[in-house]
């Protein structure tokens, strides 16, 4: 393909600065030329190569801050090249791998490692936080200048909270040195332990022993005491009640430098998609009762949320077809977070702008990546957003290796039309028609 590419005919939505308009724009090698309303009145660029985008939405490329990706050490449940090829479908153009790998992102070696793998083999960027604490046992800090040096985005002990207060303080305080970004799985593990879903009508029905919300309400009250007293940038890595989501708007309020996410899941299903014991439906956090879903929504509305991660987290079959107590938790996500966030515009919550916003310069500007904006000179990483389109998720059709999806032949309106990093396209969805995506609907 030409080094040259002229994206025409496009509706053109960028967060980061407010344009929401019809227009076009250039790329020339790994970047962008130019773009904006009336870029092409005077004819094309020479040499170019033309893609008619048909009036769709020509927005940044996602920017995703929460992937299990699983490699090294659990391939067989996930690799750097499926996952990369999932993102793209998923207009997902950054993804941020959680550091719970075998063995884990806890020193420079595993990192670069992983680093050399993801350039070598997938098709969209591959950024990672590293573990806060050594083999994410939560009791010794890791290197946290030396790995933030090397690349790290970020440090979490992913699906793990850091459960020792003294130990998360030391962190939170040293992290400010070097302005460096916490992120901690906001839950008691003590109040949690043992449980298996939401604590409510359905667990009792159900005869799941239930995880109360007062687990994660507590953990995050107690981490933003910390953040408080150190002065730390915090971000809760995933909530999902009503109450946390006052808990953060409180926070916001008094100054704290604290940021939330939510996954797809927790914006679009509630507990009772558990059903009768369907363990796609076992995350963490656990999905809730349809009043915490509605404060979710709200929640992201009102800013008191301020990004939407897919918390990706493939298991394989025999991780999934267990017993509900014995089975493990999480879901992918990568392909179908836009399409899930994509129904808060659709139906009225917010705007097109304000969705993509939680998955584009928000993430980014967070972790200091320069992605997530159009604009001049910026990295060519886009997406085209057919918006108006109704299809049939089917997870067996994912590009995942795992296919652990709660959201399995749900009916979808919206998806990434075309996918680019770096100016070189990664995903093309009417070539590839892996979907049987619908007529579309202009109504939509």
């Amino acid at each position: 393909m030409s080094p040259r590419l002229a994206l025409i005919n496009a509706h053109l939505v960028d967060p980061a600065s407010g344009l929401d308009a019809p227009g076009a724009l250039l790329i020339e090698g790994e970047r962008i030329a130019d773009l904006g309303p009336r870029l092409f009145n005077d004819g094309l660029p020479p040499g170019a190569t033309v893609i008619d985008c048909k009036g769709r939405v020509l927005a940044p490329g996602l920017v995703d801050m929460h992937a299990h990706l699983r490699e090294p050490g659990q391939e067989h449940k996930e690799t750097l090249a499926t996952a990369g090829r999932a993102a793209a479908a998923g207009g997902v153009t950054t993804v941020v791998a959680m550091p719970n790998t075998k063995p884990p992102i806890d020193d420079v070696a595993i990192l670069e490692f992983l680093q050399r793998r993801a350039r070598d083999n997938s098709a969209v960027r591959i950024e990672a936080m590293a573990a806060i604490t050594r083999g994410l046992e939560g009791r010794e800090m890791c290197e946290m200048g030396l790995l933030a040096a090397s690349g790290a985005v970020a440090f979490t002990d992913g699906e793990k909270s850091v459960a020792n207060p003294r130990l998360l303080l030391r962190a939170l305080a040293y992290a400010t040195t070097f302005d460096l970004l916490i992120v901690n799985h906001p839950e008691d593990p003590a109040l949690a332990e043992g449980g298996q879903m939401n604590s409510g009508e359905v667990s009792l029905r159900l005869g799941l022993t239930g995880i109360s919300p007062a687990a994660e309400i507590i953990g995050l009250e107690r981490d933003l005491r910390l953040v408080e007293a150190t002065g730390a940038r915090y971000h809760a890595s995933g909530i999902s009640t009503a109450e946390s989501v006052h808990v953060m708007r409180r926070a916001k309020g008094r100054g704290l430098r604290a940021s939330a996410a939510v996954a797809p899941h927790h914006i679009a299903l509630t507990d009772a998609a558990v059903g009768d014991y369907r363990t796609f439906a076992k995350l963490s956090p656990p999905l809730r009762n349809e009043s915490d879903r509605q404060a979710i929504v709200a929640g992201l509305k009102s800013g008191a949320i301020d990004i939407i991660a897919s918390h990706h987290a493939p298991q394989d079959q025999e991780g999934k077809r267990q017993p509900f107590a014995q089975a493990k938790v999480g879901a992918i996500g990568l392909e179908i977070m836009l399409p899930v966030a994509l129904e808060l515009a659709r139906d009225g919550h917010m705007s097109l702008i304000e969705v993509l916003r939680k998955m584009t310069v928000a993430p980014a500007e967070l972790l200091k990546l320069d992605r997530g904006a159009l604009r001049k000179g910026g990295p060519a990483d886009l997406v085209v957003i057919e918006t108006r389109r109704r299809w049939r998720y089917d997870a067996d059709l994912s590009r995942s290796k795992s296919k652990n999806s709660p959201f399995d032949k749900r009916d979808m309106q919206g998806h990434a039309a075309l996918t680019l990093v770096g100016g070189r396209v990664v995903f093309d969805a009417e070539r590839e028609r892996a979907y049987s995506f619908g007529p579309e609907r202009l109504d939509g």
